[in-house]
């Protein structure tokens, strides 16, 4: 069998594929065999002349290097967005622990979202059936029953119990925002309590990108829980710790 003859063989009974995985398999061919460096060119993408293997190879090495720190400058920035809002979460829990008055309480929570928080909006969904809450006339409150038939483009996330963000339905911008529907772009929906049974908090927004899903659940939860305890009273124990403190 002469030497063309069996080329022929190998590459008919050897594919692209089969080259393509060996080749995965061994990276360090081309290592063993420098030689064939200098006869492989690749076509450069723009349609310019042809460049060499290892020319290629740098080539598509600093695009992903490119790549990664734009990766890295995004994480950075939601770590440090993150942060933030732990510390204005922190702040807000600090105002809220210093009064046992619920109506004060209810306006530092309030000018705390519209201030830290940057809600353009803010409504605090409150169910008559939790309990009876000290609340007066507030605009910031709404007080509803849980079979309220407005409740129901809501029913999907009180069921999950889990805060939400994102673009919200027209009915539910009717609902919450009545005559303000064009200023919200998009909100977030965070349960308060256990299964959200003292209600909801609504933030809202003018942005309809400033909302979306991937903002950080966890720290909304957080939010959720410090004015579910506030709305509860509990915080009043460090306040009535401190005045028997002073009396000592």
């Amino acid at each position: 069998m002469s030497q063309n003859e069996g080329a022929q063989i190998v590459t008919a009974t050897l594919g692209e594929d089969e080259v393509a995985a060996y080749l995965s398999a061994h990276p360090d061919f081309f290592d063993r065999h420098a030689r064939l460096l200098s006869d492989l060119t690749i076509s450069h993408e723009t349609g310019g002349a042809a460049v060499s293997l290892v020319e290629r190879q740098v080539s598509l090495l600093r695009q992903r290097s490119a790549e990664l720190e734009k990766q890295l400058k995004q994480l950075v920035g939601v770590a440090k967005l993150n942060d933030a809002i732990v510390e204005k979460t922190h702040q807000l829990a600090l105002r809220l622990l210093a009064t046992d008055d619920f109506d004060e309480r209810l306006e530092l929570l309030e000018s705390g979202l519209r201030e830290d928080f940057l809600a353009e909006r803010a409504v605090l969904v409150l169910f008559e059936a939790a309990g009876e809450l000290p609340v007066s006339s507030h605009a910031f409150v709404r007080l509803v029953d849980r079979n309220d038939a407005g409740l129901k483009p809501f029913a999907t996330f009180l069921k999950s119990g889990r805060p939400r963000c994102g673009l919200i339905r027209d009915r539910q911008k009717t609902f919450l925002f009545a005559g303000h529907e064009s200023e919200i772009g998009s909100a977030a929906l965070v349960p308060l309590g256990q299964g959200a049974q003292l209600g909801f908090l609504v933030i809202g927004s003018g942005d309809k990108d400033y909302f979306h899903p991937g903002k950080s659940m966890d720290l909304l939860a957080r939010l959720g829980e410090l004015v579910a305890v506030a709305l509860t009273g509990q915080l009043s124990g460090a306040a009535q710790l401190s005045r028997k403190e002073s009396e000592l």
